[in-house]
């Protein structure tokens, strides 16, 4: 069977390792402007062929290349965690700033939680006008509620208690949620002290 990515795996890593490349240029701006690294950590990674497949099934398409790398716009993932709510937008607006890199599509789950709590800023970017590529911008307490949940719930069929279970995800995210603002607030006072 032949890659779902054709023969552009390659051009998939070059344009992956472009992102993180400008990520790091970013951490390393807002570094020496406030003398604190705003990345906790970084991870980047290309959908596996498999994933990638079940997903296109899932989704009813066929198992192309056109489907993994034009239709679909995660076979390049990256996911950006933070200590701070104001690094995760401001690492977003420093993101839409930089010449070879375009926004495609914006969803705002901090502001717009899923109804089971879920919290990340999701970037759909282009660079250099090539493959898209999906950033998952989050705080370390959302970061740590989403491995969580994922680890709870991944393909388990929870059946009668799916309310209940949602409802204590929803409660704890909300918990985490307060957490962070609260996080904020104090860094705040302490950059004004």
């Amino acid at each position: 069977m032949s890659s779902i990515y054709g023969d552009q795996y390659g051009r998939l890593e070059e344009t992956m390792e472009k992102l993180l490349a400008a990520i790091d240029g970013i951490r390393d701006e807002m570094s020496a402007e406030t003398g604190m690294d705003p990345v906790e950590h970084t991870l980047g990674r290309i959908k596996s062929e498999e994933s990638m497949r079940e997903k296109c099934r899932r989704q009813g398409l066929p198992e192309t290349e056109e489907s993994a790398l034009a239709v679909l716009h995660d076979a390049i993932g990256v996911r950006i965690v933070c200590a701070f709510l104001d690094d995760v937008y401001e690492i977003r607006d420093r993101l839409a700033a930089l010449p070879a890199l375009e926004i495609v599509e914006e969803k705002d789950y901090i502001r717009h939680a899923k109804p089971n709590g879920y919290r990340s800023l999701h970037l759909i970017v282009r660079v250099d006008g090539r493959y898209p590529a999906e950033i998952q911008l989050r705080t370390i307490s959302m970061d740590t509620w989403a491995a969580l949940e994922h680890h709870l719930k991944y393909k388990k069929d929870i059946g009668g208690n799916l309310d209940l279970i949602t409802g204590e995800l929803k409660r704890c995210a909300d918990e985490l949620a307060s957490t962070d603002a609260s996080m904020q607030t104090i860094r705040d006072m302490i950059r004004t002290m």
